[in-house]
């Protein structure tokens, strides 16, 4: 049988720890797969590039989820609601579509107990997966972002929604960065002076950044509230995404204890 290939698709798509990530679990698990890295820069043509590499499938970041929806020939249902995906699998010619984040990334806020009302602050590709799953688990999401324009999809979705301009504070259990501030420099999410009303009443907070302490977390530590960083979602879509791309052969709590090795090589 010959070798499997997966790959992600990104760009930029150098820093991403899902090579080492899927390496590590196909090696511990003895299946007969590698997995490399794309930088891919037109997103239309992705599913040309696909069956060019001949990949069995691939995860797909920043900014390639709408287009990856639109490559699809098949879609899980709940990517088909939000119309992101991030996981494709090739079964016989065709690509099946899946979205491992919001599923990721649910299990990774689980451990924070009573928690019904939620603000993320930002409106991109993550929230539009991550609100939908959690508002049909029953949790209450409101949304912060800088622009009004980002905002319209979620308001049409009946999401509450404000602009720094429009916000009225009010207590959130759980206050979760979901933009890429403090990546790269050292800016917060949101001003400053709204950071300082709503982290105070947090029950926690959480960014989904990875592999640093962010602005936005050194402030919530300020205020003493639990942290939490994106390593865990980073873990929990990729065993996700690891599931899908072996057709179930293995099961979450085997691939877990291999794949979170590839934080001890921080």
């Amino acid at each position: 049988m010959s070798k499997e290939i997966f790959a992600i698709f990104g760009n930029p798509v150098s820093h991403s720890k899902s090579p080492l990530m899927h390496n590590l679990a196909f090696q511990g698990l003895q299946y007969n797969a590698c997995y490399t890295r794309h930088l891919l820069e037109d997103g239309n043509k992705l599913k040309e590039t696909f069956f060019r590499l001949g990949l069995k499938g691939i995860n797909i970041t920043v900014p390639h989820k709408e287009a990856a929806f639109n490559a699809c020939d098949v879609l899980d249902p709940f990517a088909k609601k939000i119309g992101v995906v991030n996981t494709i699998v090739e079964r016989e010619g065709k690509l099946y579509g899946y979205n491992t984040d919001a599923p990721g990334f649910l299990k990774a806020i689980s451990e924070f107990k009573e928690v019904k009302t939620v603000l993320f602050l930002g409106a991109g590709g993550t929230a539009q997966s991550t609100s939908n799953i959690l508002r049909d688990e029953g949790y209450e999401v409101t949304l912060l972002n800088r622009s009004q324009e980002r905002l319209e999809k979620y308001k049409a979705d009946g999401f509450q929604t404000y602009t720094f301009e429009t916000f009225e504070p009010r207590a959130f259990d759980l206050v979760i960065n979901m933009t890429s501030a403090g990546l790269e420099d050292d800016s917060l999410p949101a001003p400053k002076e709204i950071l300082d009303i709503v982290i105070p009443s947090a029950k926690a907070c959480v960014d989904v950044i990875y592999g640093k302490e962010t602005p936005f977390l050194k402030l919530s530590k300020r205020h003493n509230k639990p942290t939490k960083d994106g390593s865990d979602m980073l873990l929990y879509q990729g065993i996700i995404a690891f599931e899908h791309f072996t057709t179930q052969t293995y099961h979450f709590d085997e691939i877990k204890p291999i794949m979170q090795k590839v934080f001890d090589f921080n």
